[in-house]
């Protein structure tokens, strides 16, 4: 599920920023990207949550270290990214 919600997030992300580009409406597309980036870190929690219930020390000591550096670059990343439109337009009105 946490990879579906991913590429959703990825595809809104880049609408966002294809909007804002051609000038039309982007904040519903900035809204969704964002919302599915928090949406595929809640599933990721989910999974290892899982893990931990079904005792699969193997699964958390192989993945979840890198998981937890990869989601914090990536959700960084997807809020740069998609509010970056909001501070071009900040820069542009002054």
């Amino acid at each position: 599920m946490w990879f579906v919600l991913g590429i959703i997030a990825i595809a809104a992300t880049f609408l966002n920023l294809y909007l804002y580009a051609i000038g039309k409406e982007y904040k519903l597309a900035m809204a969704m990207g964002l919302s599915f980036t928090a949406l595929t870190v809640v599933a990721d929690y989910t999974m290892v949550s899982d893990w931990v219930k079904a005792e699969d020390w193997s699964a958390l000591l192989d993945a979840v270290p890198m998981m937890a550096m990869a989601l914090w670059v990536l959700t960084l990343l997807s809020i740069l990214i998609n509010t970056t439109p909001i501070l071009l337009e900040m820069k542009n009105k002054k």
